[in-house]
C-alpha cells in the first residue's frame, strides 16, 4: 500500500470489527519523531516543499524529512516565509 521509503511503512496496522462484521484495516496514528538536524538552509521565494526537498537532499519526495525535522505537519509551511531558515536532517536521516 505504501511505497519503499514511506514515512508511513513502518508505522504498526491496526483492525477494528464493525457491527457488520466487516474487519477494517488501517494505520495508527504516526507521531512526528525528534530527530537531529544538524544543518540548515534558507527557504527561498518561489520554492515549495519538493523543490526545497530536492535542492537540499536530492529528493523533492523527501520534504516530508524536513517536515519532521521541523515539527511541522502541513508541507506548505517549510517555505511560506522566504528568507527563513529551516532545520534539514543529516546524511544519516536522508535516505
Amino acid at each position: 500500500m505504501f511505497f519503499q521509503g514511506s514515512r508511513y511503512l513502518s508505522v504498526p496496522d491496526a483492525e477494528w470489527t464493525a457491527p457488520d462484521g466487516r474487519v477494517l484495516r488501517y494505520k495508527r496514528r504516526r507521531v512526528i519523531p525528534e530527530i537531529p538536524a544538524p544543518l540548515g538552509t534558507q527557504v527561498r521565494s518561489g520554492d515549495r516543499p519538493d523543490l526545497l526537498a530536492f535542492r537540499v537532499l536530492g529528493d523533492p519526495e523527501l520534504f516530508w524529512m524536513l517536515c519532521d525535522a521541523n515539527r511541522v505537519a502541513a508541507p506548505a509551511q517549510l517555505t511560506k516565509t522566504p528568507g527563513a531558515v529551516i532545520a534539514v536532517p543529516g546524511p544519516e536521516r536522508a535516505s
